[in-house]
């Protein structure tokens, strides 16, 4: 009988539905490190090394590279997996975020995938799903901004495409900084959500330079035939990194004290600012944030008065006190 890592037992099924699903993360990677295997699982490096032999005494073509990992031999399937009735909800909240936070493209992509796990759902469990799916609902924030038929915003499969198959992007873009439309070719490097857009890093051939364009301002887009080299340019984390260096924008861990009164009444809002942990003592509430100490983030905590304190670091008390002096002598002329 094996143990996990805090020294429990694991019961007989417990560990076929371990080996199960160390079979599906098998198949879901090319590689899989045994430390990757230790961590999801929570066991020992030697209770994978018997896991792992154990599916190859039963016939799993696993194969293994010294120093690399595990992976299962090119041809080998596992038969269609069964989802959980929890697993499907979790799914269906999915499916109610990429319905806010998504493109055209991606949105329909993603409800084609759903249609295929109801078809293979249990009948008591499809109507498990159904009762929930009137019940979840997504509310997105959208500050007002020109969009509209010049703008299809339907170009996020086809970027993700062209990042996985490393091909070149031929673009119309539209620049509201300069009002102005230009054709590009782009070498894509990834992309990320923040602030309710989609933003796409990519070396620009015109510009000769990386640069971060806002996927709702494309107005145009093929993935062309033309191949990059992925290795010649720079990660999408390293880059971000960099970038928010460069402009200043490095995060800090931003802690304050606000009136535990006042916090129910920002419930959405601190999660948009980057809420990392929070503690209630009482009549206050100690907050933690993820932010950079300079800009938004301290001009919304003076909307809040004498009702939050800053804590630290110095230089977010440092902007709040310039900001909150800018608008006092703007109202003392």
């Amino acid at each position: 009988m094996t143990t996990d890592l805090r020294g429990n037992f694991l019961s007989p099924m417990n560990r076929i539905d371990r080996l199960t699903a160390i079979l599906i993360q098998l198949q879901g990677k090319k590689i899989v490190k045994a430390s990757e295997i230790s961590e999801r699982f929570n066991i020992s490096l030697r209770t994978v090394y018997r896991d792992v032999k154990a599916l190859q005494e039963a016939g799993v073509p696993i194969g293994a590279e010294a120093g690399t990992g595990y992976y299962i031999v090119d041809g080998y399937h596992l038969p269609p997996v069964m989802f959980s009735k929890e697993e499907a909800a979790a799914l269906l909240t999915a499916e109610k975020l990429m319905e806010k936070y998504s493109d055209h493209s991606n949105e329909k992509q993603f409800g084609f995938a759903m249609e295929k796990i109801r078809s293979v759902l249990r009948g008591s469990d499809k109507d498990y799903l159904e009762n929930l799916d009137d019940n979840i609902a997504v509310v997105k924030y959208q500050p007002l901004h020109l969009q509209g038929d010049d703008f299809p915003n339907k170009f996020l499969s086809d970027i993700q495409q062209s990042i996985g198959n490393q091909q070149v992007l031929s673009m119309e873009y539209f620049s509201f900084k300069d009002e102005v439309a230009t054709r590009r070719e782009i070498e894509p490097v990834g992309i990320f959500h923040m602030s309710h857009n989609w933003h796409l890093i990519a070396w620009c051939r015109l510009r000769q330079g990386y640069r971060n364009f806002r996927i709702d301002r494309i107005r145009k887009l093929q993935v062309q035939p033309e191949r990059y080299e992925k290795a010649k340019h720079v990660s999408l984390k390293d880059y971000m990194a960099t970038q928010f260096k460069m402009e200043g924008e490095e995060f800090e861990e931003c802690r304050i004290l606000m009136e535990t009164r006042v916090v129910k009444y920002i419930n959405s809002q601190k999660y948009y600012f980057g809420l990392v942990a929070e503690r209630n003592l009482g009549e206050k509430t100690e907050m933690v944030f993820l932010q950079p100490p300079r800009g938004y983030f301290p001009r919304w905590l003076i909307t809040f008065g004498n009702s939050v304190e800053v804590l630290g670091p110095d230089s977010l008390k440092e902007w709040v006190i310039k900001y909150a002096t800018e608008i006092r002598d703007h109202y003392l002329k």
